[in-house]
């Protein structure tokens, strides 16, 4: 099958990255994925998120952009396809639970002069796993910049995400559970999204 452009979303620790990673590979596509350890702010922000909150946002909304520009110029989302484990739309999410005022004002400036060139994706694979599941896999991952993160904070993220995706969507979106389904190391597992990612329906849910 053509790949044709892929988004992968979910909060954070449910698998984004290592799923688009595989399809990528089975498919042949281009692989866009975020890059957290690099922005400088994030751990301060986990650590103080009112005094850093402005400064991590704002890293990743560029990066985003910057990724998805480099990708557009080499015409791979038309060309090869591409597997990416984020959507440029989901970046005011994280915003909205962190900014306010004069900083919001700010962002939702920068972000919608940014957004026009980002394309809409032909599928939207969205994992999601409960707070408990997500807590463990981010403390046995155990990335330095992610010490900070709290459970409470983890929990609106999830609750943002579910808002999100609560919407109807301008492409066809895939509900999949990742605690229950294992798209690691059970193969039948990984064959129903590559099967779902097949089809025509406008949401399928895989649990």
């Amino acid at each position: 099958m053509s790949a044709g452009y892929i988004a992968i979303e979910g909060p954070i620790g449910v698998g984004k990255t290592t799923l688009a990673d595989r399809l990528a590979a089975d498919l042949g596509a281009a692989r866009l994925v975020e890059a957290p350890d690099d922005n400088p702010f994030l751990g301060d922000f986990y650590d103080n998120p009112t005094g850093h909150a402005l400064s991590a946002q704002l890293f990743f909304l560029l990066q985003r952009a910057r990724q998805i520009d480099g990708l557009r110029q080499a015409d791979l989302f038309e060309r090869g396809g591409c597997i990416a484990d984020f959507m440029f739309e989901k970046d005011p999410l994280f915003a909205r639970l962190t900014l306010d005022g004069h900083e919001w004002t700010l962002y939702e400036d920068i972000y919608t002069r940014l957004s026009w060139q980002a394309p809409t994706p032909d599928r939207v694979i969205f994992l999601e796993a409960s707070l408990d599941t997500l807590m463990a896999r981010i403390a046995k991952r155990a990335r330095p910049a992610e010490r900070g993160l709290t459970r409470d904070y983890l929990a609106r993220v999830i609750a943002a995400y579910d808002a999100l995706f609560a919407r109807a969507w301008d492409c066809p979106v895939i509900r999949v559970d990742a605690e229950r389904l294992d798209l690691v190391h059970d193969a039948n597992d990984y064959a129903r999204v590559r099967t779902a990612l097949a089809g025509s329906e406008r949401f399928q849910r895989l649990a």
